[in-house]
Formats: C-alpha cells, structure tokens, sequence
C-alpha cells in the first residue's frame, strides 16, 4: 500500500510539472511576486522612470523540493537619457523548468513627455531574443523487456534547441505617488518544428493578436502619517481564452527605511513580503508564498528576492526612497 501511494503521488507530480512547464511555455513570461519593484521584463516604457541608472537583481526559487521546479533569475539595467527624455535598458533572464532551460535577452526604448504637473507618460518597445533547450538527454528512460514493443524513444537521446526573435510594446504613466502601466511584452508567435534527428527549427514567425498576453498594472502610495506609507498595487493578466490573472496587494513602508506586506495571486498564492532600504540608494526585499493549490502538498513555497541599486549622478538630486 505505502509503495502504491508512493507511486501515485509521483504520478500527481509529474502531471503537475507537466502542466506546469507548458504553462510557463505558453504564457511566455515569467512569474516573479516583487514585479512591482521592476517591471521592465512586462513593459519597455518603464525604462528610465527611476530618473537615475537602476540595476535590478531577482531570483526566485518556486515550489521549493518539488522536483523540476522553476528557478528563475533576471537581471535588468536601465535608466534616462537626453535630459530623462528618454529611457533606455536591457534585461536578461535564464529560467529552468524540469528538462527545459530559456534565456531571454531584450533592449528597451521609451520616449518620455513629461507634463506641468510633474508626472510623465512613456510609450516603449522592447525587443530581443529567446532561446528554449529542452535537455532530453538527461531523463532516465524505462525500457521494459517483458513487453515486446517497448523501445526507448531516440528522441531522450536529443537536445532540441531553437532560438527565435520577439518584441513588445507598453505605455506607463507616473506621477510621485501614482503609476499605471499597459503592455503587451511579447507581440510574436513562433512555431517551432522539431525533427527526429533532433533538430529544431522555427516553422513561422509570426504576429497573433488571439495570443497577446495583456499586463495591466497599477500603483498608489497614501501618506498615512509621518512615519508610515502605505504603497497599493495591481496586476491583471490577460490572454484569450484563459482565466484572467489577477495580482493584488499592500505594503508599508515605515519610516522610510522598512517594507512589510501581502500580496495575493488569484488561485495560485498568498505572499509575505519584507524589504530593507538599506541606504538611500540600495534596497533589498524578500518575499515568501504560501501556494493556494495542490502543489503546496508536496512543496515549501517559493522564496524570492529582489536586490536593487541606483547609482546616482554628480551634481545630480535623486528622489528617495523610490515607491515604483
């Protein structure tokens, strides 16, 4: 009986993972909690919008000692130009799920109006590379000599790797305690044809507006007293034909120096989220979620973290701490 249940729940997991992994190949990007203290990955028009150079560290670990679990780290730079009226940056991702590894490099570019008030409006694109290996050749295959048809599928023995171009585009609108954001990071369907020598190779490049995942995002900071802010935000996702993602929550900062919060992810997490602005220039957060599924079962939940720098220039006043 114990091996019996054994069994099944491996076969849960991996039925799981399976699930998991397609997701994450049809959805394309990534999923981080702390997205709210970098949002270049889902919108090219927040570039330069911290009015200094940013550089910005995430690692998330997810559904801790599950096995195959993703493990995502990016890494962006970015900031104004030309008198902050434009912004310019790049961001690199690597990310593993089970046997499948991306990597992901874009630029971005955004054209700054900035209005009487002191509040800006971007328009950006982004646009880059993506590299997807599926590492067959690592799977342990079972080959089961009572049964005259069993063989082992050559292609286990294969590393399928493709790499195909994309681009995005995105709007941000932010004042000193208000931003919100719309986005369509990736704009180009690629069809990816694998062959039994295993080879792969893209089969049609092409835009598909039926496919566009849409990130609408937004933010606001209440001065509660003079010690304690409370900074608000919203994320929605959207795409046809799925369930719409939602993203919500609220974090405190206390005296400017410390950041405690929630934030809830629509039948998928709820999440504790602790930051340290460690000087004016540097802030690091962590954040821990509690999954909402079947996977917290056979998981710990996701750790993640955020490391970010602004570096400041000469004769130059930066606005501190940066709420967005």
């Amino acid at each position: 009986m114990k091996n019996i249940i054994i069994k099944t729940r491996a076969a849960v997991l991996s039925s799981i993972l399976l699930f998991a992994a397609q997701a994450v190949k049809a959805q394309y990007d990534a999923m981080f909690t702390q997205y709210m203290f970098n949002e270049m990955f889902i919108n090219p028009a927040y570039a330069g919008s911290k009015e200094a150079m940013s550089a910005t560290l995430m690692h998330r670990q997810q559904w801790v000692n599950f096995p195959g679990r993703p493990i995502t780290t990016s890494f962006s730079l970015h900031g104004p130009v030309q008198g902050d009226k434009m912004g310019l940056g790049f961001s690199i991702l690597n990310e593993k799920v089970g046997v499948m590894t991306r990597n992901l490099i874009y630029a971005s570019y955004a054209y700054r109006l900035k209005f009487a008030n002191k509040s800006t409006l971007a328009m950006g694109l982004m646009g880059g590379l993506e590299n997807q290996m599926n590492k067959l050749n690592t799977l342990k295959v079972s080959n089961d000599a009572a049964s005259a048809q069993a063989q082992v599928d050559p292609q286990f023995g294969n590393t399928p790797n493709v790499v195909a171009p994309n681009f995005g585009a995105g709007l941000y609108y932010s004042a000193k305690k208000l931003y919100v954001g719309l986005s369509i990071p990736r704009m180009i369907d690629n069809t990816v044809k694998f062959g039994t020598d295993g080879t792969s190779t893209i089969k049609t490049t092409k835009i598909a507006p039926s496919k566009f995942t849409y990130y609408l995002t937004a933010g606001y900071v209440f001065t509660l007293n003079e010690d304690f802010k409370l900074k608000t935000n919203v994320m929605m996702q959207a795409v046809q034909n799925a369930p719409l993602v939602l993203n919500i929550g609220a974090n405190l900062l206390i005296k400017d120096l410390v950041w405690a919060g929630l934030s809830y992810r629509s039948g998928s997490s709820l999440s504790v989220i602790l930051g340290l602005q460690v000087n004016k220039q540097f802030l690091v957060c962590y954040s821990y979620d509690y999954g909402l599924n079947m996977i917290q079962q056979y998981s710990q939940g996701s750790h993640e973290i955020v490391l970010n720098y602004l570096f400041s220039f000469t004769g130059r006043k930066i606005v501190t701490p940066r709420y967005f």
